[in-house]
């Protein structure tokens, strides 16, 4: 899993509230188990005119927000269904951190473990972060794991609250797999004192 330390990107503004998995990955890209690839189909029924040409007023498909890495999005988002392809897509389009005053849980724990931050404000600092992500290709926040700050395009700064245990997985990039071998060694001599009492 790739490591989130600082992040400067453009931010896009999703004042769009409930916005459930099937509407972040649609049903019919749900047949790969591949995390790559998937980025074409992020948000596609609404990226998208039924003749497969781009929507011209959705915003990632205006110019200033093609190349954004952050979302700035409404209240409880990533609701609906458990899929783990919503955070995959949303990775393989770019996107490594997401900002509202609400998640579903099951979607934010999917977030950690696919190496994006999902980040929880007040609904007065999410005001503040619509605004700035409403500056087009000004647009840039710049987001500090370690301080746990988001600095504007302005120079004013956000705090935000993250558990320690998900902090310490996304600034070593550590999924619960890569957890899990950082304690191989008192795993290991766990087993061998198992085995020398015949338990093997």
């Amino acid at each position: 899993m790739e490591k989130f330390t600082t992040l400067t990107g453009v931010a896009a503004p999703m004042r769009i509230t409930n916005v459930d998995t099937d509407r972040i990955i649609p049903k019919q890209y749900l047949k790969t188990i591949k995390r790559t690839g998937l980025g074409k189909g992020l948000f596609s029924e609404m990226r998208y005119n039924d003749d497969g040409s781009e929507n011209p007023d959705f915003v990632l498909n205006k110019p200033a927000y093609r190349n954004a890495k952050v979302l700035v999005a409404g209240d409880n988002f990533g609701c609906g269904s458990s899929r783990e392809h919503a955070p995959w897509a949303l990775a393989d389009f770019g996107i490594r951190c997401i900002i509202s005053t609400s998640f579903a849980d099951i979607f934010f724990n999917n977030c950690a473990k696919n190496g994006i931050l999902a980040i929880i404000v007040s609904p007065q600092d999410l005001e503040k972060l619509f605004d700035d992500a409403e500056r087009g290709a000004n647009a840039t926040l710049t987001i500090d794991l370690e301080s746990q700050t988001i600095k504007g395009p302005d120079g004013g700064t956000l705090h935000f609250d993250i558990d320690s245990g998900r902090k310490e997985s996304l600034l070593n990039g550590l999924d619960e797999i890569g957890l899990t071998l950082k304690r191989a060694p008192k795993i290991d001599a766990y087993e061998e004192k198992l085995a020398a009492r015949g338990f093997a």
